[in-house]
């Protein structure tokens, strides 16, 4: 982690325009930043929210490389889309939460304006993120995506098995059957790959983690491979529509015998994170685990 600089004189503003409560919020959080004196932003839809109050910017990449901060209002989604299109900008993330869970947020709303005195003070940290990229090779639509939690790999409507090889640094791991595979970073951890049964990891733990979604084969498990590794995924199956999804957005279509070469981005995500706060005391609040007298 570094230091956040006290220097900052122009902020970014994204903010999901259906969250409850999320234009009082903007107006707020705007307001006080410019008695402040700090210059504002925004993308187009969050500068519409404001009716014309700030200068818009044609996309995030564009806002990212324009301010020295972006502050957005929102939950984990919103704070995906910002950090996988911003991360080559480089502008550091202050996450306030208005969804359900926030694990990837700075602060809550409550907290606001406490957080803003501490950022502005210079008081805060900056955590860096690893993202990871996918190449697909051999289909009909060469591309590249970009992820900070996951790439999933699964089928479609139809309720049958798909098949998938994986190797990894050109070695191959395995075949799995069933509903599809979660490749995840160390922040997507806590994501789709725990809820199908991988483990927590450590977001400065330097490893993917590869977990099945409900293999066919039961000694299927979870595995961990460092993050420098080279990870191939070829769809095997034909006749069952198979998709593949960064971070849980729109899937576009696989073709039987396509590769999907996964590795670490060369950019990574910069969360702000308050004084005292910490992965572990994080993960405690958030999926509300707690101690016993047993």
């Amino acid at each position: 982690m570094r230091k956040l600089s006290e220097t900052i004189r122009r902020v970014g503003l994204v903010a999901h325009p259906d969250k409850a409560g999320v234009l009082r919020v903007l107006r707020r959080a705007a307001r006080t930043l410019a008695e402040r004196g700090i210059a504002l932003t925004a993308d187009e839809v969050t500068a519409g929210l404001l009716g014309g109050m700030v200068e818009p910017q044609p996309n995030l990449a564009a806002l990212a490389a324009g301010s020295d901060l972006l502050l957005v209002l929102g939950g984990d989604g919103t704070m995906l889309r910002a950090a996988r299109s911003a991360a080559a900008g480089g502008a550091p993330i202050l996450g306030v939460n208005l969804g359900s869970l926030g694990f990837l947020t700075t602060c809550s709303v409550r907290d606001l304006d406490a957080t803003l005195d501490l950022v502005l003070g210079g008081r805060c940290w900056v955590e860096h993120r690893s993202l990871i990229q996918l190449r697909r090779r051999g289909g009909a639509k060469p591309s590249l995506q970009v992820a900070l939690n996951d790439f999933v790999i699964s089928r479609g409507a139809t309720p049958r098995l798909i098949e998938i090889a994986v190797r990894v640094d050109g070695e191959e791991l395995t075949r799995y059957r069933g509903d599809g595979l979660v490749v995840s970073s160390p922040t997507g951890s806590t994501a789709y790959s725990l809820a199908a049964g991988g483990a927590v990891v450590s977001p400065n733990a330097d490893v993917f983690a590869l977990t099945p979604i409900c293999p066919h084969t039961l000694s299927n498990r979870s595995v961990i491979v460092s993050l420098r590794a080279t990870i191939e995924v070829e769809l095997l199956t034909e006749r069952v529509a198979t998709y593949v999804s960064a971070d849980g957005q729109l899937g576009t279509p696989i073709e039987t015998g396509e590769i999907l070469v996964i590795r670490r981005s060369r950019h990574a995500a910069g969360l702000v994170r308050l004084p005292g706060a910490s992965f572990f005391k994080t993960l405690g609040q958030k999926l509300r685990w707690g101690g016993s007298s047993v």
